[in-house]
């Protein structure tokens, strides 16, 4: 099986100590750094752009997963490279140029994620899966974290998880994930899991255990489905 990535969103760390956080998740077993870039136009928030990723890079040593809320996005994408991202990931919804968009990334040495809304069909990524690396599954609507897992994105991974195989792509989930809904997601067909609220919860003493508590979860109902 493929490995279960833990993605802890730094949307939901203390913003007034970014580079901490950011040191303490990737301490506290953390797979990669998922960050949230919005631009209060193609999502109801503004968060971070690339000086910002840039300023961050030399806090951690695991992968930057960065997660590109904004349209136009090919303009940034190159920006977002040079910042140190490790992969970019855009959504279906956001330009009338995926494939191209995905293809820059690409030719920017970086992996490449397509992003589902929760109102769009797994379908929109069936002519694009040769230039992806990842795709993620919001089970929210995007902008904002604390907010209520959609079940039906269970639904969603289930039907791209037979459309993908048997292609190298990761399948992710985001929006209200915490032990219970990782554990349904894993056992639809998602490896890697993007958790903000369920992570940061109780400060940094918190963060190996909380991480540990989605992983555990997640791989004990893998199994039970593959049984």
């Amino acid at each position: 099986m493929t490995p279960l990535v833990i993605a802890p969103s730094i949307l939901s760390a203390d913003f007034a100590r970014l580079g901490e956080e950011i040191r303490a998740i990737a301490g506290a077993g953390a797979d990669w750094i998922h960050i949230d870039v919005m631009d209060g136009h193609f999502v109801p928030n503004i968060t971070i752009g690339p000086l910002m990723v840039r300023a961050l890079r030399p806090h951690a040593k695991i992968p930057f997963d960065v997660h590109l809320m904004i349209a136009p996005c090919d303009p940034y994408l190159a920006a977002f490279a040079e910042a140190g991202a490790d992969s970019i990931l855009i959504h279906v919804e956001a330009g009338p140029h995926l494939h191209r968009s995905l293809q820059t990334i690409r030719e920017l040495g970086k992996k490449a994620g397509v992003v589902l809304n929760p109102a769009t069909p797994a379908s929109s990524v069936q002519n694009v899966l040769d230039l992806v690396d990842l795709v993620l599954v919001m089970s929210v609507n995007p902008g904002f974290g604390g907010q209520t897992f959609i079940a039906s994105a269970m639904e969603k991974i289930v039907e791209l998880k037979a459309m993908i195989a048997p292609r190298a792509i990761r399948i992710a989930v985001d929006g209200g994930i915490n032990p219970e809904t990782a554990g349904l997601a894993a056992a639809a067909g998602a490896d890697t899991f993007v958790a903000g609220t369920a992570i940061f919860k109780g400060g940094p003493e918190h963060y190996a255990a909380n991480i540990a508590a989605i992983r555990t979860t997640a791989a004990r109902m893998r199994r039970r489905d593959a049984a």
